[in-house]
C-alpha cells in the first residue's frame, strides 16, 4: 500500500545546532504490517528519532503521522497517527 508519512520535530539540536521546527514528508510503499511494526517502536522507544537519525541528539516534541494514500481502506486502517 502507499502510504504518506509526514514526521514534525520541534526544538531540536543537529549537529550542535538548534533548530526550531522540522517538518519532513514523505511516501513510500509499505505494508499494513510494517506500518504497525513502525507505529510500534515509534510509540514504545523513548529515543526512536536519535537513534536513528544522524546528527540528531536532542528533540523537544515530535509528531509521526502515517496517512494511506491508497483510496480503498486495507483492513479498516484510513489514517493512523501517533505521537511522541
Amino acid at each position: 500500500m502507499r502510504v504518506r508519512y509526514i514526521l514534525s520535530m520541534d526544538n531540536l539540536r543537529v549537529h550542535g545546532e538548534q533548530i526550531d521546527n522540522l517538518v519532513v514528508d514523505w511516501e513510500d510503499e509499505s505494508s499494513h504490517e510494517e506500518i504497525m511494526r513502525q507505529s510500534q517502536k515509534w510509540i514504545t522507544s523513548r529515543n526512536f528519532l536519535t537513534e536513528r537519525m544522524n546528527g540528531l541528539t536532542e528533540v523537544g516534541e515530535s509528531s509521526l503521522t502515517i496517512e494511506p494514500i491508497d483510496t480503498e481502506p486495507v483492513n479498516g486502517l484510513q489514517e493512523l497517527s501517533t505521537s511522541q
